[in-house]
Order: C-alpha cells, then sequence, then structure tokens
C-alpha cells in the first residue's frame, strides 16, 4: 500500500478515534433535532442531514427529528393566488393557510420517513395531533391575532418515548390542537424545544440557515462558539441580538434551564455539520451550555 493512501486511511481512523468518547458519553441518551430552513428545500442537504440523524441512530443515540416546512408551505400559498404573511417571524395562518400548512407538513413528513427508512433504519411520521403529543393555546404576537398559530402549553412525551423503547426514530410535525380541538400550526423551534424539555433529552439542536451566534451579525469576527445560559440571557437583554435570532435564544436558554444539557445552533447549509458538531472535539456552531459548566 502506497504511503499515501495509508495516511488517508489514519486520518479516517482518527476520526472514529476522536468520536469514540462521544458515542460512549452519549449512548441511549435522547437528542432533539429541529429540522428547517433551506437545508430542507436542497435534495442533496437534505439526504446529508436525513444520513447523519440515521448515524446517530445507529451508534446508539435516540434521535427525534421536528422538522418544519415554511418554505414548502409558502409555495403552495403562492399557487393558490395567496401571498406569504409574517408578524415579527411567525406566519399569519388564516383558516385556508392552516389547511394547505397541515398538508404540506404532512407531505414533507412522510418523505422524511421514506428517507430513513431507506437507510434501514425504521421511522415513523406523526403529527402533534397524534396521541395528543402538542396540545396548544392560540398564541399572540404583540397582542395581534395571526390567526391559527399554537403556543405549545403541555407535550404527551409517553408517545415518543413509546416510538423509541420500541427503536423507532419519531419525526415529528408541529401541528396541535387546543382543548376543543382547533387545529394550530405550530412555530417548529418552540415544538422542538417543548419537547426536547419534556423528554428530558440530551441535547437540542437547531439547523438553521447562519453559522450560530454573533455580537454583531455583520462582523464575523463577533462569533461566538459557548454560552452559558447566564451569558446568552444577557445578550437577549442587551438588545444587541435581534431579528429570528431572538426567539431562537430564547428557545435555547429555556431549554438549558429546564434540564436540557447541550443546545446547539448549526448551519444546516453546511453538509454534516450536526455530526461536526457533537463528535469532534472543535465544533462548529454555537453550544450553550448551563452555569457553571
Amino acid at each position: 500500500m502506497q504511503t499515501k493512501e495509508m495516511d488517508e486511511l489514519l486520518k479516517k481512523a482518527e476520526v472514529l478515534i476522536e468520536a469514540l468518547p462521544y458515542i460512549q458519553k452519549f449512548n441511549r441518551k435522547i437528542i432533539v433535532v429541529k429540522y428547517g430552513g433551506s437545508a430542507m428545500s436542497n435534495p442533496e442537504l437534505q439526504k446529508n442531514v436525513i444520513k447523519d440523524v440515521t448515524l446517530l441512530k445507529l451508534v446508539g443515540f435516540k434521535p427525534i427529528i421536528v422538522h418544519g416546512g415554511g418554505k414548502e408551505i409558502s409555495r403552495w400559498i403562492a399557487k393558490v393566488g395567496k401571498e406569504p404573511e409574517f408578524v415579527n417571524g411567525l406566519r399569519v395562518t388564516d383558516e385556508e393557510t392552516m389547511e394547505i400548512a397541515e398538508m404540506v407538513l404532512g407531505k414533507v413528513n412522510k418523505s422524511l420517513v421514506s428517507m430513513v427508512e431507506e437507510l434501514g433504519v425504521h421511522a415513523i411520521g406523526i403529527s402533534g395531533k397524534d396521541g395528543g403529543l402538542l396540545q396548544c393555546e392560540k398564541k399572540y404576537s404583540d397582542g395581534k391575532d395571526i390567526g391559527f398559530v399554537g403556543n405549545v402549553t403541555k407535550v404527551n412525551e409517553k408517545v415518543l418515548l413509546d416510538l423509541l423503547e420500541k427503536d423507532f426514530l419519531p419525526v415529528v410535525s408541529p401541528i396541535g390542537f387546543d382543548d376543543n380541538y382547533t387545529t394550530y400550526n405550530i412555530n417548529a423551534d418552540d415544538a422542538a424545544c417543548a419537547i426536547a424539555k419534556a423528554v428530558k433529552a440530551e441535547k437540542l439542536a437547531f439547523l438553521t440557515d447562519v453559522e450560530g451566534v454573533y455580537k454583531d451579525f455583520n462582523d464575523k469576527s463577533t462569533f461566538i462558539s459557548r454560552l452559558t445560559a447566564s451569558e446568552a440571557e444577557a445578550l437577549i437583554n442587551s438588545g444587541v441580538i435581534g431579528g429570528g435570532m431572538l426567539p431562537k435564544l430564547n428557545n435555547c436558554t429555556s431549554a438549558i434551564r429546564e434540564g436540557v444539557s447541550r443546545v446547539h445552533i448549526l448551519d444546516g447549509r453546511n453538509p454534516h455539520s450536526l455530526l461536526l458538531e457533537i463528535f469532534t472535539n472543535q465544533g462548529i456552531g454555537t453550544c450553550f451550555h448551563a452555569d457553571g459548566e
């Protein structure tokens, strides 16, 4: 064997050895992956994400996928001649939009299930309505009525724990209902956070369209690789974080405060970002953890 070929093989072995302590640490632990953004609309990236999650399952993790479908929902809304409308990052959801959203999310859900099954792992796709998984109430944005948008009030975690116990990979669509069984669209970040807290997940990973958290998004030198819950709250209160990152930070700190060991914000546009964050010493995104760790 040529020296160059041997060097390449040794590098592959080193990667596996570097991953070993993480595999040992998180064996049989639950990890919730919120999957959305541009990575969902790119077929190649979509396959990579599903491969990553499937690999986590095969090396002993207990992953749960919570997916969005915003871009696809907007595309279908445009097909019926409607203009997508957002308030503070939340989709204004009238009755017709709610019907389209549930249809599209169901289609996305089964597509992801098919990809997982194709890789030899058994997956079950469910919505938050199944088994009363995600119970919610009507959500308002700064006091404004934005339609059929729900805020999670209760998670029936037994649905997911039973599936994990039976060795299935759950794929969750963020649709729920209230006490009157009215259907609501739930922000996928909110759904993933609520699920992670309810199942006492070891990790919660948000796959997004940004590399992580910056003090100043326009200055890439201000990237923050690690944050405690208190540091994240200080950033929020300082007013330097805005836009779509603000609700993500609130979800991250809330999850940490309620027992999730680690929360990650990762750029889902980068191939295998999930594996690189979890299985390498360096990591590539922003990691949140409890104070004092």
